[in-house]
């Protein structure tokens, strides 16, 4: 149970991870051409070292439990640990718990084989390779309704024929798990099975890798998001992960967690923005007087530091009712609150801190503009914010009990005759009726 205090071991690996990921880790995004590219020898050099501390420290891999092959201790530990990974880019990758890796492992390590296990689950919990969702559609967006990236059966093969887009990290995968439509004709949250595709299967065609925030400039070499046309891409039947038509259950394995996960780094990335805010705070002057005399520049700071505390705790609940009750369908409105919530925080957070610092906030000598894009990313991600405020609408009015009279169940009138029933006979003695 946690009870706002941690205990004493875990605290501290949180304190040795904190000092890691702010002395080793964060000034690697200076150095590094691309962190994920596993054929860079200068890169793994670096890398690899440091992966093996994190071994040594048993926090690696931690998003999983150790009967799925992690060494994952629950949903509240790691949120603990993922507020000091959001920081930095690089850290969930060092630490073995990077997206869209850890959704894959989940799902691989919920429904695949034994063969899935040992070729794809065991090297992504090594860290040897990485993985890509493909999911959403250039037409479709992430609804599945509107899917036509499909697969049909040729013998034991399944023949995959579509495009996918904003599929992250395929440049750089050694495998696919690609949503598809296996039967148009079934209930819409039948018609789709989710597979495993090899990245050297023949037929899959990166048309381009698309990156975030630039515009009329040169593309990014950088760029980590994929549009992908499957060309007659063949897969064997075993390659399917969960039952035919299952993908929409099989998804939600990975989404959930994907979710939370989100929120969890999105914690450390708006109290790095904080941080800094109060930082230039107390040292930038003007008009005679630094920026922290100033109340419009306190009001800033006050209302970060109180929407950050806020949405931590709903964090923190949330993590600890997915360990309670071990099951994300029973937590999915607090995992829909805390999606809908933490763009809104790290976007506020951020644009504080970005005015406190004037012209050097929207510089890319500041890290200001990139948080801003992560936070539109995470309301994106693995769901709009619209949909979850919806889905969370939904379940907390589900089982609201109409009222059948014309006037409402809390009108002061029925109340009142509610209690003097209620009460009458002790009215009556004291003469109140």
């Amino acid at each position: 149970m946690w009870d706002f205090e941690t205990d004493a071991d875990y605290q501290a690996k949180l304190d040795w991870a904190d000092a890691f990921v702010r002395e080793e880790i964060a000034p690697l995004r200076y150095i590094l051409d691309n962190p994920f590219d596993v054929n860079d020898p200068f890169r793994n050099a670096i890398i690899k070292p440091l992966q093996q501390k994190v071994r040594e420290k048993g926090l690696w891999a931690t998003h999983l439990p150790p009967e799925l092959g992690g060494l994952g201790e629950g949903q509240v530990k790691l949120a603990l640990l993922n507020e000091i990974l959001g920081r930095s880019g690089i850290a969930p990758m060092i630490f073995g718990c990077m997206a869209p890796d850890t959704g894959n492992a989940e799902i691989i390590a919920h429904y695949g084989t034994d063969e899935h296990k040992a070729k794809y689950l065991q090297p992504l919990l090594d860290g040897e390779i990485f993985s890509c969702f493909s999911m959403t559609e250039p037409q479709g967006g992430s609804d599945p309704l509107e899917f036509t990236c499909s697969a049909t059966l040729d013998g034991d093969h399944w023949v995959i024929e579509g495009e996918k887009w904003f599929s992250s990290m395929a440049k750089h995968a050694a495998f696919f798990i690609a949503m598809v439509v296996t039967d148009p004709d079934d209930k819409p949250y039948r018609r789709h099975t989710m597979l495993i595709v090899p990245s050297d299967t023949p037929g899959i065609e990166i048309i381009r890798n698309v990156g975030i925030g630039a515009w009329g400039e040169r593309l990014d070499p950088k760029a980590e998001h994929a549009h992908i046309r499957y060309n007659k891409v063949r897969v064997p039947v075993a390659n399917t992960l969960g039952a035919r038509g299952e993908a929409f259950k099989v998804a939600q394995t990975r989404l959930g967690g994907g979710r939370i996960h989100h929120a969890m780094r999105t914690v450390g990335m708006a109290r790095d923005a904080l941080d800094m805010m109060m930082e230039r705070a107390v040292s930038r002057r003007t008009r005679g007087r630094v920026l922290s005399e100033m109340q419009m520049v306190q009001e800033m700071v006050a209302d970060s530091w109180l929407e950050l505390e806020q949405f931590r705790l709903l964090l923190m609940r949330t993590a600890w009712k997915i360990d309670k009750l071990n099951d994300y369908n029973k937590v999915r409105a607090d995992i829909s609150a805390v999606k809908v919530g933490m763009t809104g925080v790290l976007k506020r957070i951020t644009d504080r801190a970005l005015q406190v610092h004037g012209s050097f906030g929207i510089s890319d000598e500041a890290p200001f503009v990139h948080m801003l894009l992560n936070a539109y990313h995470v309301g994106l991600a693995d769901g709009p914010t619209e949909v979850h405020k919806s889905t969370l609408a939904r379940l907390l009015l589900r089982d609201v009990e109409p009222c059948e009279d014309v006037f409402p169940s809390y009108t002061r009138s029925i109340r009142l005759a509610n209690a003097q029933e209620k009460y009458a006979d002790l009215l009556a003695q004291h003469g109140r009726l």
